[in-house]
């Protein structure tokens, strides 16, 4: 009888039982391999005697002594905290400053302001760097402009304070968005308050607004200053020719400028860059303390209502306007100007040396064009999985009894605690390692393993809040029709999330069209992507393709947003 009742077919009610039981194990051991398996093998080569492929290595701490005591490395640690102190600052500031300005104030022109500001969160730092590198560098067409008139420039972007100010820039959009959301969702009734006893609007700001604002400020903040330390771009375009060494440069030279590489020192490196990162994360989550008292939004909430200010209003959005120009569109536009000409100086006309060389190199030569394909391919391709088994993750979080949801949870948004550097040294060593996983190297398919694992925080932020906002009645309505636990997800829960998951996929095709530290330890000569395609033109010399494939990666972007931004409004009958 037990043989005849294993042989039969198992009941709907059955299988649906077995796929809720065993879909999120599955799913937490995959999220276990991907997340973890990278981050224990780079702890296992700190401490290791040998290289991971030897296999006959020794366990000892000699790397990291080695290491503290490396007086290269203690420089690069100074100077990537000294950097992200100038950056914080700065992002901060020009952050907070956009989200009240952009929330609480008439400005004409908002729309376009807004709009503007939040470019570098679609761009790639790279390109900005660049951008910055064309106009602003010793030798920039905006640098040598003012040296016809000045026996010196004001600025130095070879120092830590000018490259902390660039970090600064490309952080505040972030800053602007997380303060512009907390700013939207408070209650303007005590605004009026302050304002129906006289308060003029920058006292309403510093005694009312501000002080509320404390959570996101410091989220913000802390956000801002783990970006600086994991950046790569401005350090090394800026830092190298003045010989400042950062955490990143640091690994970034270990791994790829040297012809045999110490792979304990660079794995001791990595860990130290991890923890310091992950602190700072476990901080930005307890700092906070007890946010209820923050709190001004209830159920008799009352929508705020902008502050004159009267003739400022042009005074203000010319100064903000001339800020994102100096920061944002000349950069732009410069690049734009660097990539169809031979030679850009304002010592003579760019007219006289017009050319699209640099745009038929880019796109005849088959390494730059396979270069644009592949990562259209793996942007494409790899946010549609990452979309995909985040979705699935969500479910199992929020939509079943499994015991390890919260842990689930917990690893789903770890690798925000995991710069993008090390992410591309954790996976370049488990090809080397895992019997298998060397087949995947020098593929696409490990670029979109590795980017993936890099933006799942993203992706679970995009979905996880639309998921809790579907009542759990809709699922036990389905249950008691007969439908299976997939069947519930499959007809109910996830075509209710739709425009969740629509949005985690633009956030992922920008993330990985634009992802550069990650791949430059990943990709092979098959499978080259734009990112490490145009440090190695930068380093060869060739500016002018740079700007080329800068201006294909931004156009791709904004072409992509657009298109993005036209489907939501047709839906919602715009």
């Amino acid at each position: 009888m037990a043989l005849l009742a294993n042989a039969w077919p198992a009941s709907p009610t059955r299988r649906g039982f077995l796929a809720e039981r065993w879909v999120p194990r599955w799913v937490f051991l995959a999220t276990v391999l991907l997340v973890a398996m990278p981050l224990c093998l780079i702890l296992y080569q700190s401490m290791s005697d040998r290289p991971l492929y030897d296999g006959s290595g020794t366990l000892t701490l000699r790397n990291y002594a080695d290491l503290l005591t490396s007086r290269a490395f203690l420089s690069a640690a100074g100077n990537s905290f000294t950097l992200a102190i100038v950056s914080t600052v700065v992002a901060t500031a020009v952050g907070v400053m956009g989200a009240f300005c952009f929330t609480r104030l008439e400005l004409p022109g908002m729309r376009w302001l807004r709009g503007v500001m939040a470019l570098p969160v679609y761009l790639s730092q790279l390109v900005l760097a660049f951008g910055w590198y064309v106009l602003y560098g010793p030798s920039g067409y905006i640098t040598l402009a003012v040296q016809r008139w000045l026996s010196d420039t004001p600025w130095n972007l070879y120092s830590i304070l000018g490259m902390g100010v660039l970090a600064g820039v490309s952080q505040a959009p972030y800053v602007t968005v997380l303060c512009s959301s907390a700013l939207s969702l408070s209650n303007g009734s005590l605004e009026d308050a302050a304002r129906s006893t006289g308060a003029r609007p920058w006292r309403v700001m510093t005694t009312i607004t501000l002080p509320l604002m404390r959570p996101s400020i410091f989220y913000s903040a802390l956000l801002a200053f783990v970006g600086g330390l994991e950046l790569l771009s401005i350090p090394l375009i800026f830092g190298a020719p003045s010989n400042l060494e950062f955490f990143t440069t640091f690994l970034y030279r270990e791994a790829l400028g040297q012809t045999t590489p110490d792979y304990g020192l660079l794995g001791a490196a990595a860990v130290c860059m991890l923890i310091c990162v992950a602190i700072l994360v476990v901080i930005q989550q307890r700092v906070l303390g007890n946010t209820q008292r923050f709190v001004t939004l209830r159920g008799k909430a009352q929508r705020h209502r902008p502050l004159r200010v009267g003739k400022w209003r042009y005074a203000l959005a010319a100064l903000w306007w001339t800020y994102l120009t100096i920061t944002i569109l000349l950069p732009i536009v410069g690049l734009l100007a660097r990539s169809a000409v031979q030679f850009l100086s304002p010592l003579v006309s760019p007219l006289a040396y017009l050319t699209t060389s640099n745009y038929r190199q880019i796109f005849t030569q088959s390494e730059y064009w396979h270069a644009i394909t592949n990562s259209l391919f793996v942007a494409g391709v790899g946010a549609a999985l990452a979309t995909a088994f985040v979705a699935l993750v969500v479910l199992c979080v929020q939509r079943t009894r499994f015991r390890g949801g919260r842990l689930l949870e917990v690893l789903c948004l770890a690798p925000r605690a995991v710069p993008g550097i090390v992410v591309g040294i954790g996976f370049l060593w488990l090809t080397l390692w895992l019997p298998g996983m060397g087949v995947l190297y020098g593929t696409l398919w490990l670029l979109i393993i590795a980017f993936s694992m890099r933006n799942l925080p993203t992706a679970f932020a995009a979905m996880a809040p639309t998921f809790m906002q579907i009542g759990r009645e809709l699922d036990q309505a389905s249950r008691t029709c007969g439908a299976t636990w997939w069947q519930t997800c499959r007809n109910v829960v996830l075509p209710l999330a739709r425009p969740a998951m629509a949005g985690s996929y633009l956030l992922l095709f920008v993330s990985f069209l634009k992802e550069y530290a990650a791949a430059v330890f990943l990709v092979a000569p098959s499978s080259q992507v734009i990112g490490p395609t145009m440090l190695r033109l930068w380093t060869n010399g060739d500016f002018g393709p740079v700007a080329a494939l800068s201006i294909v990666q931004l156009t791709l972007t904004l072409v992509l947003i657009t298109l993005a931004k036209g489907l939501g409004n047709r839906k919602l009958g715009k």
